[in-house]
């Protein structure tokens, strides 16, 4: 949710309420299944276990992204997907049972059994889902002819994805450029001729959709073929330049009425900015608060293992770039940092760390104090992970869109950290790449993408060889 409205997909958008319902109702009528099998269970007990399941499975299903007509897979969720993310609404239901003390009250066996085949019936919910999405976009009749005046990268992307993806329904025929040297360019989509051909074509061969690439052409070029199209019924597309002014990504939004273009934005705004800082709150309170003998335990270990102090203080940079002050549990000899010697990242084998220091940096559990840090307010549980203000600068220096980064609170847990980008960044290509999947995450934030991204760290912690 943001300022602006994104229409780009509203189709995609109702779709995608629509299986969030069938997937809700799925999670509530296997439920209601299970509890029939068992005589000794009660209809009327599981009233509120359906209830924030359906509530919790329509949030996580129909999220919007997940349903992206460019994907022919679109509705279909693979089977690894829906366990992931039945598991995490699982965890909800049991958290709102054990938070309102009434875990007592309900059958451990329908409560097993529930959890272990529903899996299985959302797979099969899932199924009928692509089923019915594939009749309904690619029925006879429904699938439409485009044409492209201009034919830019973003043009060609588009040409191929229609001809990959059958939920899209339209099937390219070719395109329209003064550029003799475009004939093979996209997928061996047909030249049609240059951009004045377009308009007696189109007259003499009606198409329902025409995209008009805003690249390469003069708009004295492309003016008659608009204007053209005034007297057509077809359907007619700007396909703007993402990379105008060297910029690597553009989204459509509309403000106030106006359309605009939008390279660089933060999704925490309004609503999402108080969703996101309840969330991190609530969590990192029962994080604390369960994980408080463990904390105790390492604060010791750490006094015990060197001398100096437990926690690890350092300068980093947050939201809007502001320096924020970090916490650590201390992995390392507390040795004084000679006089302008630059901060170093830890690398294999650092004589730095201390052995004690090394299985908590091996598990991640010297970043434990920085759930302290999002109760602050100055970080956030997920997010991009922040680096020390020297690496800023340097960086910022090297790679671009570096600094966009931090249009959102840095995270203890980020995308990058559990796409194999955990560790250290010793060549540039690795920054390179951990800045991409930053900006990736703000672009496609979204609660579902949060709750997966901390799933999918514990299970990184456990098995990574990154660290050190």
């Amino acid at each position: 949710m943001s300022f602006y409205s994104d229409k780009r997909n509203h189709h995609a958008t109702l779709l995608g309420l629509v299986v969030g319902v069938a997937y809700a109702f799925t999670i509530i009528l296997t439920l209601e299944v299970c509890v029939a099998f068992y005589q000794w269970a009660n209809f009327f007990t599981f009233n509120f276990v359906a209830a924030v399941a359906g509530v919790t499975g329509f949030i996580v299903f129909s999220d919007l992204r997940s349903h992206a007509v460019e994907n022919t897979s679109m509705m279909v969720h693979h089977f690894t997907t829906i366990v992931r993310l039945w598991v995490g609404t699982f965890f909800v239901v049991v958290l709102a049972l054990y938070l309102t003390k009434s875990t007592a009250d309900f059958s451990r066996v329908v409560m097993t059994a529930w959890l272990i085949i529903t899996p299985f019936t959302l797979t099969a919910t899932s199924l009928l889902c692509r089923w019915w999405a594939l009749r309904l976009y690619t029925a006879k009749g429904q699938r439409r002819t485009a044409v492209f005046v201009g034919f830019s990268e973003d043009a060609q992307r588009l040409s191929e994805s229609f001809k990959t993806s059958k939920m899209l329904g339209i099937s390219p025929l070719g395109f329209f450029d003064n550029r003799q040297g475009t004939q093979r360019v996209g997928a061996e989509l047909p030249r049609l001729g240059g951009l004045m051909d377009a308009i007696s074509w189109i007259e003499k061969n009606p198409v329902d959709v025409v995209f008009v690439a805003l690249v390469h052409a003069r708009s004295s070029d492309i003016a008659p073929v608009v204007d053209a199209l005034h007297d057509s019924v077809a359907s007619v597309y700007f396909v703007p330049d993402s990379k105008m002014f060297g910029l690597g990504h553009m989204q459509y939004a509309e403000m106030a009425g106006t359309p605009v273009l939008v390279a660089y934005e933060t999704p925490f705004i309004g609503v999402a900015r108080l969703l996101k800082r309840f969330v991190d709150v609530v969590l990192s309170l029962i994080i604390l608060i369960l994980l408080s003998p463990l904390l105790v335990f390492i604060a010791l270990g750490v006094k015990l293992s060197s001398p100096g102090p437990v926690m690890f203080r350092q300068f980093r940079y947050g939201v809007g770039g502001q320096q924020i002050v970090v916490s650590k549990f201390r992995s390392m000899r507390n040795d004084p940092l000679p006089r302008g010697e630059e901060v170093r990242q830890a690398t294999v084998g650092d004589v730095r760390v201390t052995p004690f220091g090394r299985f908590l940096r091996k598990t991640s559990l010297d970043e434990l104090p920085q759930f302290f840090n999002v109760l602050e307010g100055s970080m956030s549980i997920v997010g991009p992970r922040p680096h020390a203000v020297q690496h800023n600068e340097l960086y910022r220096k090297q790679v671009k869109g570096y600094m966009l980064r931090h249009k959102v609170k840095p995270g203890i847990t980020g995308w990058a950290q559990i796409n194999g980008l955990r560790g250290e960044t010793d060549t540039l290509d690795k920054m390179q790449r951990r800045v991409e999947y930053d900006l990736y995450y703000i672009r496609n934030w979204s609660l579902t993408l949060d709750f997966k991204i901390i799933l999918r760290t514990v299970l990184v912690v456990l098995k990574d060889r990154n660290a050190y």
